[in-house]
């Protein structure tokens, strides 16, 4: 996670995630993820409530990852690595079901 205005990295490796998926109109489809992070890789200290809300097409393609604090954007950024994760999860078969049941 990269704090805005800040130097400082703090890669997390993430296990994996709790998932809400919300078809949100006729083009977008809200994924909620709490992600369960590494034990020794702890989340920033100052984060209450972390989640990343990525927001997709009902094919299941990735527009947008905003991590979140308390169902707000927050002032963290993910690094490359932790959006790969999160690609990766997105992408995966079980969870493109899951998309395509919550569109259905």
């Amino acid at each position: 996670m990269i704090k805005y205005g800040l130097d400082q990295i703090d890669e997390l490796k993430f296990i994996t995630f709790d998932v809400h998926i919300e078809k949100r109109d006729q083009q977008w489809v809200d994924i909620d993820l709490i992600p369960v992070v590494l034990e020794g890789a702890p989340l920033p200290e100052d984060l209450i409530d972390f989640n990343i809300l990525v927001i997709c097409s009902h094919e299941g393609i990735i527009a947008q990852m905003v991590p979140q604090d308390v169902g707000c954007d927050c002032e963290y950024q993910l690094t490359f690595s932790e959006k790969e994760q999160v690609r990766q999860y997105v992408e995966s078969d079980h969870i493109q079901v899951l998309i395509a049941q919550a569109v259905a």
